[in-house]
């Protein structure tokens, strides 16, 4: 697989590639140019072209632009959907799922174009008025993640489509392929050649030229805290427009009077979707003592149900941790919670089934009794293990929600309005979901608190981060003093 610039397949100037292998096999995939600087500056040229052109596009013919590529990926969600489960391990349902959450994205935003609505305000002084008006920002740099590459691509190039901005996406090293993908298919829908270009290759390089190029105008990011700091660092040399949204440690806290059944469910889908590896899994889980017992009693039978095995098996449930990397951090979380005096409630670990040796498999764990300072309690967990804790009542749940450097994600299960608007209140992150697991929706703005972040995607307010605000002042003629000088 070629990366992806000025609307064509495209080789590095180098000759060293990226193997990409299946995390639920250990079989590669295909492999991609492991490209640098010089590719990263073609890109950025061909963006910067692509921008004099696209940022003159009529808003109704970026509306139909931007339809059109939502229905060109919807008709290929079949070939994507396989795609990603081969190189980033999750089942083929919640592969299918991301594909059409991109296309859902575009359309949004197709629907946001040319709506906008401006307002002439007069001077406090009555000598003329002031209009303000949006304009498109130029090339923007999207450095994307590997645990949901397409849907997180769209949560960047749609609104920056939209506004007119053209950009040059890095994808992780370990899922490009879906994502260049992807980039063919905005072309084909009528995309103008550079608009979206895909180079591949470390982030410690095509990453930096992303930070050092005077042609790029923002950066958007989504993957770890750390990394996150480095980018800001990076990009203050030219006072570059950024979205970061970084880690989280998300709380959901049931409350007593919560409907159990229900909050089960969500525990379930919201830690374990995508084998625990979204920035708003749930991660920490605070149960009210007096449905404790019950609670757990229902969450380990519902655990026990998951099935882990190949993303492509119509069986599976959960796939593969998505690189050895990654499930040795797991282990080491949970290895450190033990050894504080956590109890398994449920057992995970590698599983023994013969058939998933090959892979990076890791069973479902859940853990009971989990000191406050253990690293799963401190830090985020990226992966299917999760731990329990007891509290008195809401105002105990809130303090040690709120016992984190990270914001990003939280929910609450009750079936009291004023409680859960309360709790909402308090809770110090970017979105509460209310008797429900963390779900994305694309008219609704994302971003984090604290050290998760800062900008929103998604939303009228993920439109805003791709506009730069310029105000325009009319002086009415005759009005007014008479501008002299030296000043009297």
């Amino acid at each position: 697989m070629k990366m992806f610039i000025q609307g064509q397949p495209a080789d590095a100037q180098g000759a060293d590639t990226i193997r990409v292998a299946n995390p639920a096999t250990g079989e590669i995939v295909d492999s991609v140019p492991k490209g640098g600087r010089e590719d990263a500056k073609r890109a950025i040229d061909a963006a910067s072209d692509a921008f004099k052109v696209w940022s003159e596009k009529p808003a109704l013919e970026r509306s139909r632009t931007l339809l059109k590529i939502s229905e060109t990926v919807r008709a290929n969600v079949e070939d994507l959907g396989r795609t990603l489960t081969l190189e980033q391990g999750k089942p083929l349902g919640e592969a299918k799922s991301e594909i059409n959450s991109f296309a859902n994205t575009c359309e949004y935003y197709a629907g946001l174009i040319g709506r906008e609505r401006g307002a002439q305000t007069p001077f406090s002084t009555g000598e003329g008025f002031f209009i303000v008006t949006k304009r498109p920002l130029g090339v923007v740099g999207a450095i994307l993640p590997w645990n949901f590459p397409v849907s997180l691509m769209g949560w960047k190039v749609a609104p920056g489509l939209a506004a007119g901005d053209t950009f040059v996406v890095k994808p992780a090293s370990t899922t490009p392929i879906t994502d260049i993908k992807v980039a063919s298919l905005m072309v084909k829908a009528g995309l103008p050649p550079g608009a979206v270009n895909v180079v591949t290759g470390p982030g410690g390089v095509v990453g930096e030229e992303l930070l050092d190029n005077p042609k790029i105008a923002k950066i958007a990011f989504t993957g770890e805290t750390g990394t996150g700091k480095r980018i800001m660092e990076g990009s203050s040399k030219s006072i570059k427009r950024l979205t970061l949204e970084l880690g989280g440690s998300d709380p959901m806290i049931v409350c007593d009077d919560a409907d159990l059944a229900l909050a089960v469910e969500g525990a379930a889908w919201g830690r374990f979707r995508n084998c625990g590896q979204s920035c708003t899994s749930v991660k920490r889980l605070f149960l009210f003592d007096s449905i404790a017992d019950e609670f757990i009693r229902a969450f380990v039978e519902k655990v026990k149900t998951i099935r882990v095995g190949n993303g492509l098996d119509a069986s599976t449930h959960m796939g593969p941790v998505h690189t050895a990397e990654q499930r040795g951090k797991v282990e080491k979380m949970v290895e450190d919670a033990e050894n504080r005096g956590a109890k398994d409630i449920v057992k995970g670990g590698r599983p023994t089934d013969k058939a998933l040796q090959q892979g990076t498999f890791y069973a479902p764990a859940v853990l009971g009794g989990v000191d406050y300072d253990a690293m799963m309690a401190k830090e985020e967990c990226f992966g299917p293990a999760l731990p329990i804790f007891r509290v008195k009542d809401l105002e105990e749940a809130l303090e040690r929600a709120n016992d984190t450097p990270y914001g990003l994600g939280s929910s609450v299960w009750t079936k009291d309005v004023e409680k859960a608007y309360h709790a909402a209140e308090r809770i110090q992150a970017g979105t509460t979901w209310v008797n429900s697991p963390p779900i994305a929706r694309a008219e609704v703005p994302f971003g984090g608190f604290k050290q998760s972040g800062f900008g929103r995607e998604l939303g009228i307010e993920g439109l805003d981060h791709y506009y730069e605000t310029k105000s325009i002042q009319f002086l009415e003629y005759g009005k007014g003093k008479k501008w002299a000088f030296p000043i009297n």
